[in-house]
């Protein structure tokens, strides 16, 4: 009688990465709510065997953000967005045609929209991410194409910074999470965007400073008199 097939048992680091994208597909069709025993047996596995790779949900889910979020970042964003060898509109048309291709997917998507419902702070930690990495940055580097380096950005050019990368996602969750029919492809969207956002923001900076200039004027009138 011949011999049973030995099961050969993966090694413990790919075994739980396997489980992590394994994971991400779960959390990313039944949100956050279900519990440890439910994970265990979508994955095949005991509960007590998922413990022993994570200790708890948390611990699961922080690797998901990981894997799902900051492991699909590119470093070479980085650079390409304070590349001043080339226009900033170049540049973010360019980013924002390669970021959407990573964002515009099913499981980054859901996921990150279970997370703000269920309000266990993988989102406000991605947001934090994006302000530092790429709001703040593109704010500034748009200043610099029109020679404005003396101040950092203010408060207004950032907020307007999110509605437009806000604008940007929200055409994502209009495809995959409303399935709704758009009547512009995704190109058209960017570069109009791209196109609000360089020159809109320095619409921004020239209200700010007249009216900063304004209120001076009137300040010194009237200790003046």
């Amino acid at each position: 009688m011949p011999n049973k097939p030995v099961r050969q048992r993966l090694p413990y680091d790919e075994r739980r990465e396997q489980f992590v994208e394994k994971a991400v597909q779960f959390f990313a069709k039944e949100g956050f709510e279900s519990s440890t025993r439910d994970l265990a047996r979508s994955l095949g596995v005991t509960q007590p065997l998922l413990y022993r790779y994570f200790p708890s949900k948390e611990d699961l889910i922080r690797e998901v953000y990981e894997a799902v979020y900051l492991q699909r970042w590119r470093d070479e964003w980085n650079d390409l967005l304070i590349d001043r060898s080339k226009s900033i509109k170049d540049r973010l048309n360019l980013f924002y045609t390669q970021y959407t291709d990573v964002i515009f997917r099913d499981d980054w998507m859901r996921i990150f929209l279970f997370s703000g419902l269920k309000g266990i702070g993988l989102n406000r930690e991605y947001l934090l991410f994006i302000r530092q990495n790429l709001i703040e940055v593109i704010t500034k580097e748009i200043l610099a194409e029109h020679h404005i380096e003396n101040t950092p950005p203010s408060d207004d050019e950032i907020e307007f910074g999110w509605t437009i990368h806000g604008g940007i996602f929200y055409y994502g969750v209009r495809l995959l999470i409303y399935n709704m029919a758009v009547h512009s492809d995704k190109s058209f969207v960017i570069e109009n965007s791209i196109q609000a956002w360089t020159h809109q923001l320095i619409a921004i900076r020239e209200h700010n400073s007249n009216s900063r200039t304004k209120s001076g004027a009137v300040h010194d009138s009237g200790a003046a008199r």
